[in-house]
């Protein structure tokens, strides 16, 4: 009975995914902007998702699962259709609102909890307690505090709660994108974002390993996720590195690094790109632009250092049989998925509708070849994938509502500004050091784009304070924010690079924070230098990019250490 109940699961779980996906291809070719209607429907689905697909082990305990999966239906049902009632009747809530909230709010900590992990669950618990408790807490952090009934309908029915930020930003953007994702994999364009750069470049000094930069860069802008960049374009790029004479935890640490950068790489940007949108009220197309030259500079940077590297060993890789052009002519239909994207939104439409468009080229592109072709099979796979992929960023939107609304309830939001500003007594550099280290932490135990929302929530305010624009702001705490993929002692990213490699995980992790060093030094050209952020005269903007080109291929050959081993050669000689 327990089997034949999980295949219908399965059948269940594929209509919802192809429903959301119908659904808001729909709503994004007629509304922009997420409404109350979609940020219910999305989350609600998500929650079924989860229950479908995070199952129990037991029958007795998927009883409990189809209970929860009541629960859910009814608490979100309840606050999409009493929407406006509930609005009016703020602060004289009746009992009803009042369970409906406190039931919706504890259900959202088990839902992180199976797809997370038991992290969540302590932050959610704490931060409930700081809310309630808050009268009790030392001065410089206390407030008011409120009773369990009330601080859940705040955090249930208010704009800055559950239904939120995170939830209008997942509805509006975020799951359309990752169902691209999942498109343009199917349509084969992977092996071209592999190929193209391997007959470019994989023939050079470190050719394998600059491979992986260049290739990571390609598929990262649009896998959203740092782990799967690794996982997937390092399943390739590492071996091969091994291969041509890499120390496997050299090759495990080349990939992680090279991975984070497609966070920062337009059109996509991961997730918090759009958060970014979202909460500055800027055009996505603007934040493309700023995170542009960036982006490219990280690369360069890991490009350069790998290159030295390789020097240092003598590494050269294989000529491929194909060359770059050869490969660009017969498979450049491969790069039109991202080119429309890209196009729509510098001309001003939506991104929900870019995604869509972006999609449907993905079904044009897989029939120009016989083995990709997307029908009705493959177009449910992909859909299938999409939406649980999907889920890991959605399962965090109610714990995510938990603590910004406990933070905005309490005023912690204002307090820690204030806190961070006395601490780094005015200084800049001392204040980026403090919010790195509030996002390394932060990010031992979420997710990285939910690290971006939660820090920039607290610490932008204090930047801008220190005079640096709010873009700038934003782009140093999203920067910042990734660091916990390959800074030890988490590093998630450079763990998983080390799985694949066969080697020392700490090795690997070390070896991915060399080559990721421009992470740290981007956030203080976002911060001193405006020119890097575009704030200024095109005057200023020309000298800063050329400036920091020349600083960054400086910054990264005094990191590889060649000079070192040059000076201490001709010493040796000498």
């Amino acid at each position: 009975m327990y089997n034949e109940l999980k295949r219908v699961e399965k059948w269940l779980f594929d209509i919802c995914a192809l429903l959301l996906l119908l659904f808001y291809a729909y709503a994004a070719v007629l509304t922009p902007a997420a409404t109350q209607y979609h940020r219910g429907v999305y989350v609600l689905v998500t929650y079924i998702l989860v229950f479908l697909l995070y199952r129990s082990k037991t029958l007795f305990f998927r009883v409990i699962d189809y209970l929860l999966m009541i629960v859910s239906a009814v608490t979100i049902s309840y606050w999409i259709l009493n929407f406006e009632s509930i609005n009016y009747r703020t602060g004289i809530e009746t009992p009803l609102d009042m369970g409906m909230a406190m039931a919706g709010v504890l259900v959202s900590i088990e839902l992180a909890r199976r797809v997370v992990g038991n992290v969540f669950v302590i932050i959610g618990v704490l931060m409930l307690a700081y809310g309630m408790y808050g009268d009790s807490m030392p001065d410089i952090v206390s407030h008011a505090g409120a009773s369990f009934p009330e601080l859940c309908t705040s955090i249930f029915y208010k704009s800055d709660g559950i239904f939120g930020i995170m939830a209008n930003v997942l509805a509006t953007y975020i799951l359309l994108f990752v169902l691209f994702g999942a498109f343009l994999h199917k349509c084969g364009a992977q092996k071209f974002y592999i190929d193209f750069p391997l007959a470019a470049v994989g023939h050079k000094v470190g050719g394998p390993g600059k491979v992986a930069v260049v290739a990571s860069g390609l598929f990262g802008s649009i896998s959203g996720s740092a782990i799967a960049n690794v996982v997937s374009t390092g399943a390739f790029t590492i071996p091969m590195m091994k291969k041509a004479g890499f120390k496997p935890h050299v090759a495990g640490g080349i990939e992680p690094a090279a991975s984070i950068g497609g966070m920062f790489m337009p059109p996509i940007m991961g997730a918090g790109g759009f958060i970014m949108a979202e909460l500055t009220g800027q055009p996505y197309s603007r934040i493309m632009l700023v995170a542009l030259f960036p982006a490219i500079m990280y690369f360069f940077s890991v490009f350069v250092m790998v290159h030295y590297e390789a020097k240092k060993d003598n590494i050269v890789g294989d000529k491929s049989e194909h060359s770059a052009i050869g490969i660009f002519i017969r498979e450049w239909y491969y790069s039109i998925p991202l080119a429309v994207i890209t196009f729509l939104m510098l001309f001003g439409y939506s991104p929900g509708y870019a995604a869509i468009i972006g999609l449907v080229s993905c079904i044009a592109v897989s029939w120009l070849t016989a083995d990709n072709k997307i029908g009705p099979r493959k177009f449910l796979e992909a859909a299938r994938e999409g939406a649980e992929s999907s889920l890991k960023i959605g399962a965090t939107v109610g714990v995510i509502g938990i603590i910004i609304g406990v933070l905005t309830y309490s005023g912690l939001i204002l307090t820690f500004a204030d806190i961070i500003i006395e601490f780094a007594d005015g200084s800049l550099v001392m204040t980026i050091l403090l919010i790195a280290l509030a996002s390394l932490v932060l990010g031992m135990g979420v997710p990285v784009t939910a690290a971006y929302l939660i820090t920039a929530v607290v610490a932008v305010p204090a930047l801008i304070h220190l005079g640096v624009n709010e873009l700038a702001a934003h782009m140093i705490v999203y920067w910042l924010s990734q660091d916990s993929n390959i800074t030890p002692p988490v590093c998630i990213a450079a763990f998983a690079g080390a799985t694949i490699a066969g080697a020392n995980m700490w090795k690997c992790a070390f070896s991915a924070f060399k080559f990721a060093k421009f992470l740290y030094l981007g956030p203080l050209l976002f911060g001193f230098v405006p020119g890097f952020s575009l704030d200024g005269s095109p005057m200023d903007i020309v000298k800063a990019f050329i400036f920091i080109l020349l600083g960054t291929w400086i910054y990264s050959y005094m990191l590889s250490g060649i000079w070192l081993q040059t000076w201490l050669g001709r010493k040796k000689a000498a």
